[in-house]
């Protein structure tokens, strides 16, 4: 099933999705002057964090306090931004309703869906372009059963574009799962990899019915450019 990057929640949404106030979910990796995140680690764990956003009991929960922001969210274009923080920047954002994830070597911060137009002062002066990130060693081949989200082999992004694209491939395997599903998955700390396909894959993943982001083009690459597969073996 292809997706596109600002699909509606799988409950529905209304038709005319830009009508519905528009909000944007921020993702803050922290990459300090010394000892950056590795590229893959950092890919990985912006992925973990959007999922444990949207397992938190603030959210799932109906009278959760962020029930009612991340449903609004959800029920327009599914945005997200990535920005870059180091030192004082990262100390003062994390002072804003959010959830730090930590993977080996990378710091990532999921925070509440803000308005498109109203973004906190404390990550609207953050950086957004070019956030660029080296590998700290060659990433291992996946564990049996671990779900993996496979990167177009033929796409070039930036470092902080395809940690939003991770996020939402990992939102697509989640809306897909059942309750007893994702439970499972919660209870693995999310445990998945990201790994770039080979182009021999990539075309069998692409039509093997998993869910499929497909993104919008707003930055970097031509709107409808397909990114990344969710490939989770619960949806096999």
């Amino acid at each position: 099933m292809t997706t596109p990057f600002d699909a509606p929640s799988p409950a529905g949404a209304p038709a005319d999705r830009d009508a519905n106030p528009q909000y944007v979910l921020p993702l803050l990796v922290r990459l300090e002057r010394t000892d950056p995140p590795g590229r893959t680690d950092a890919l990985e764990t912006s992925a973990r964090a959007v999922l444990t956003l949207l397992a938190d009991p603030r959210v799932t929960e109906p009278d959760g306090e962020w029930a009612e922001r991340v449903g609004a969210w959800e029920d327009a274009r599914i945005r997200k931004v990535v920005r870059r923080a180091r030192g004082g920047e990262w100390r003062r954002a994390g002072e804003l309703p959010g959830i730090t994830v930590t993977g080996a070597t990378a710091e990532v911060r999921v925070f509440v869906p803000v308005p498109l137009d109203g973004w906190p002062k404390e990550l609207a002066k953050l950086q957004v372009s070019g956030t660029e990130l080296e590998e700290t060693g060659e990433p291992a081949l996946p564990a049996p059963g671990v779900p993996v989200l496979w990167l177009n082999p033929e796409l070039e992004m930036s470092a902080g574009k395809t940690m939003a694209q991770t996020g939402h491939a990992a939102q697509l395997a989640w809306w897909r799962l059942d309750d007893a599903q994702r439970k499972e998955w919660a209870g693995s700390g999310f445990e998945l990899a990201v790994r770039t396909a080979t182009p021999a894959a990539w075309a069998e993943l692409t039509a093997g019915g998993l869910p499929l982001v497909q993104d919008a083009g707003f930055t970097e690459i031509a709107p409808g450019s397909c990114t990344v597969v969710a490939d989770h073996p619960a949806l096999r």
